[in-house]
């Protein structure tokens, strides 16, 4: 390969098939006790992964279960269980650390052209971290499981004799975890900048990590002495939100929505962040409004702390209080807008290239616009007190959370797989698979948006029969997104073994991360990198010889 180098491009590119961070060491041993960023990344992503698999398990007892109107395949008390750890294992051990933690740790220090975080150890210590509160998790699932909601609400969860003390502390022990992690991206974008990096010439994804960031180190506190707290009432007797012992259950909504509504963007921030890198590379345009998104990004973390009295409509605050959450929740939808309008305006007379990646971006547009939109009904007062706690609220969620998060982590998946584990996959069967999810969402959750409309309450074991058939059409769906699951699953796992090799920039992006070796070799640069406009795609043209992208000789100052 030649490689070149220009104003706006890193020195030098590496080799295409440099010894690379997987050779070094194949024991469990080298693994775990791992300081790079890239092995770390790539633990994270396994047990991740992992993690939406008996997630999405859980999702599909649910589903089956509600098949019929009265009992299928499980008691009414096992059914809270599940439909409790599925809950909690999707939302504290994939949708918050999906995108950051696995996507985030392999690909930050890249894009930044640096050798790897500002504190390697605390980064390997996060993923320790992780491990142990998953185990606290897993203990509370071989003892019975709770049976309360993820969101833990008090007073039931004080009172009942399921297994709550184990869950809730893995859920602290995560909380540890997210911070750390925020912790080291904060003060790695602020230190490794390359030469001509400035803060509005970085990739907008390390902004919405750097948004997310803030949001981890400030808000996850108060989830982590909120769930204290609810151990120590249950473990000690003390009276803090049971109202039989002097308690106040309400103090425990808002401690848990001061945290978690803010966590709503720790999940979408780094999902918006992905889908921005994938608008511009297959539009083959400069991202359009570049300060705008980033500036939105900084504008979402701060109205996340302002708005989670939304949740709490029907809890006996004020009415003052209402409409004051109610105004500023409308706030929030507009930096999402701005971001959906300039994605969308990106798009416009791009030279679209609908590879795998791209398809789970314009699924994520739709499905995230959806889940927008729904939002602001529940964020009217007049609409927010009919629908609370309905099949409306669920399907939401989901069209947010699954359509969003999901979504932009499965483009980013496809997007990096070549950079991390060096082979491509199959594209065909890619798009196939993309095509099964995102049909299977939609039929899935558009049938819960009636269910909820008409007044179907959600986390009911049994329903009225005039409902069956929107269950019927959900659970048909849900089996659906399933099998393209699979299917992703089973063509991944074959690249890893027979897939062709992969380029350096198989998508032709402009970003450093695409400029070192696939996989990358353990230095991860040769030299530091100089930084340029990530989204000048001009000087890329297709190579087919290297099956990738290389710069114009035109564009490039030598030639080594």
């Amino acid at each position: 390969m030649n490689t070149v180098s220009s104003p706006a491009t890193p020195a030098a590119a590496e080799p295409e098939h440099a010894a690379s961070y997987l050779q070094d060491g194949h024991g469990i041993k080298s693994w775990i006790m791992t300081l790079d960023h890239k092995r770390i990344g790539v633990l994270y992503l396994i047990s991740i992964l992992a993690a939406m698999f008996l997630g999405g398990l859980f999702a599909m007892l649910i589903r089956t279960e509600l098949l019929t109107p009265t009992k299928t395949v499980m008691e009414a008390e096992t059914y809270n269980r599940v439909f409790t750890l599925h809950g909690a294992i999707m939302i504290f051990l994939f949708i918050i650390p999906g995108i950051p933690a696995a996507l985030g740790n392999f690909v930050l220090p890249l894009m930044l052209g640096a050798r790897d975080v500002a504190f390697p150890r605390l980064n390997r210590l996060s993923w320790h971290l992780y491990v142990i509160g998953a185990l606290f998790a897993i203990y509370s699932l071989i003892h019975g499981g709770a049976d309360t909601g993820w969101t833990f609400y008090t007073p039931y969860s004080t009172t009942t004799t399921s297994a709550v003390v184990p869950i809730v502390f893995g859920a602290f022990i995560l909380g540890f975890s997210s911070i750390l992690t925020g912790l080291n991206f904060i003060v790695t974008i602020h230190r490794f900048r390359p030469p001509g990096m400035g803060w509005f010439r970085m990739p907008l994804f390390l902004w919405a990590l750097y948004a997310t960031a803030i949001i981890q180190v400030l808000a996850t506190p108060v989830l982590g002495i909120t769930l204290l707290l609810l151990i120590v009432e249950r473990v000690l007797g003390v009276g803090i939100f049971d109202p039989t012992l002097g308690g106040d259950p309400v103090l425990f909504q808002h401690f848990f929505w001061f945290y978690s509504h803010p966590a709503v963007y720790i999940m979408i921030l780094p999902a918006m962040g992905v889908i921005s890198e994938l608008v511009s590379t297959f539009s083959r345009k400069h991202i359009f409004g570049y300060k705008a998104i980033a500036y939105s990004s900084v504008a979402i973390a701060f109205l996340s702390f302002l708005v989670w009295g939304h949740h709490m409509f029907v809890s006996g605050q004020s009415p003052m209080a209402n409409m004051i959450f109610s105004a500023l929740t409308f706030s929030v939808a507009i930096p999402s807008a701005v971001k959906v309008f300039n994605w969308v305006a990106t798009m416009y007379k791009g030279s679209i290239k609908m590879d795998a990646p791209m398809t789970y971006t314009v699924a994520f547009i739709l499905l995230f616009g959806i889940g927008g939109l729904t939002g602001l009904f529940l964020g009217a007062l007049a609409t927010d007190v009919h629908l609370h706690d309905t099949y409306f609220v669920v399907a939401h969620f989901h069209y947010t959370m699954m359509g969003g998060v999901l979504m932009a982590f499965m483009g980013g998946l496809h997007y990096w797989w070549p950079k991390i584990f060096g082979r491509m996959y199959n594209e065909k069967l890619a798009n196939i698979a993309s095509l099964m999810i995102v049909v299977g969402f939609n039929i899935t959750f558009l049938s819960q948006f009636i269910m909820g409309s008409l007044g179907m309450p959600r986390r009911y074991y049994n329903y009225r029969p005039e409902f069956e058939s929107y269950h019927q059409w959900s659970t048909a769906g849900a089996y659906l997104q399933a099998i393209g699951f699979i299917l992703v699953a089973v063509y991944l796992i074959h690249s890893l073994r027979r897939g062709r090799l992969a380029p350096a920039n198989p998508w032709g992006s402009a970003t450093l991360e695409w400029r070192c070796a696939s996989p990358p070799p353990t230095e991860n640069f040769a030299q530091q990198p100089t930084a340029g406009d990530p989204y000048d795609l001009k000087p890329l043209v297709f190579d087919p010889k290297l099956g990738g992208f290389t710069y114009r000789a035109e564009s490039a100052e030598g030639v080594a």
